[in-house]
C-alpha cells in the first residue's frame, strides 16, 4: 500500500518546531562557567536562529507558489512565525548575557529555562499532531504551554523581588533586571504559539 505523502507545509512546520526545541535544549544545557564561554553560547544560538530564518523564508516562498494549503495560509505563516519568535527571543537573551558579560546564572533562571524547554517539547508534539490532522488532541498541549508560561511568570516575579532585595550594585541590578525581562519575553512568545494553535483548532476542528 502507498502511504500518503506528508504535506510540504507540515514538514516545514515540524522542521521549525524541532529547530526551536534543539535551540532551547542547547540554551538550557550549556554550562556558563567563565566570561569566555559567553561568545560560544551566543554564536551557537545565532546558528539556530539563522536556520529558523531559513525555514521561515522557505515557508513564505512555498506559500507564494502554492494554490492549496492544508490549513489557511495565514495560519501556516502565523504558526511558523510564532514558533520562530520563541527562538529569536532565546537568541537575543544569549546575546544579552554576552553583551553584559554575565556568566553567572541563578536558581530562578534554571526554573524558567526548564519550563521554557518543556514548552518546546509541547510545541513539537502539537505540530506533530497537526501534521497527523489530530486537531482536537492539540488542545491539551496548548494548555500545558500556557501552564508553563504561568510558572515562568511566577518565578520571574520572585526573581525581580529577590534581586532588588539583595543586589547593592546598581549596574548589576540593571543588567539582571533586563535579563529577567528577556526571559519573560521568551515565555510570552511560547504562550503566543499556544494561542495560535488554539486558533487553528477552532477554525479547522
Amino acid at each position: 500500500m502507498f502511504k500518503n505523502k506528508k504535506d510540504k507545509f507540515f514538514i516545514l512546520l515540524e522542521s521549525i518546531a524541532v529547530n526551536l526545541k534543539e535551540g532551547a535544549y542547547y540554551f538550557s544545557d550549556y554550562k556558563l562557567k567563565h566570561p569566555s564561554d559567553l561568545n560560544i553560547f551566543s554564536e551557537e544560538m545565532k546558528i539556530f536562529k539563522i536556520q529558523g530564518d531559513k525555514y521561515i523564508h522557505q515557508t513564505i516562498k512555498e506559500l507564494n507558489n502554492s494554490f492549496i494549503t492544508p490549513i489557511e495560509r495565514e495560519d501556516v505563516l502565523a504558526l511558523a512565525m510564532s514558533m520562530n519568535d520563541v527562538l529569536d527571543r532565546l537568541e537575543e537573551t544569549a546575546a544579552i548575557f554576552e553583551i553584559y558579560s554575565v556568566a553567572q546564572t541563578d536558581a530562578y533562571m534554571f526554573k524558567v529555562v526548564d519550563a521554557i524547554r518543556s514548552c518546546t517539547d509541547e510545541i513539537v508534539k502539537a505540530v506533530e499532531l497537526l501534521s497527523a490532522k489530530k486537531l482536537p488532541d492539540i488542545r491539551a498541549h496548548a494548555i500545558k504551554i500556557k501552564e508553563y508560561e504561568i510558572i515562568c511568570e511566577g518565578v520571574l516575579r520572585q526573581s525581580i523581588k529577590h534581586i532588588f532585595t539583595i543586589e547593592k550594585d546598581p549596574i548589576r541590578l540593571i543588567k539582571m533586571k533586563e535579563i529577567y525581562d528577556h526571559f519573560e519575553e521568551i515565555a510570552d512568545s511560547c504562550q503566543a504559539v499556544a494561542n495560535t494553535l488554539e486558533t487553528i483548532i477552532m477554525k479547522n476542528a
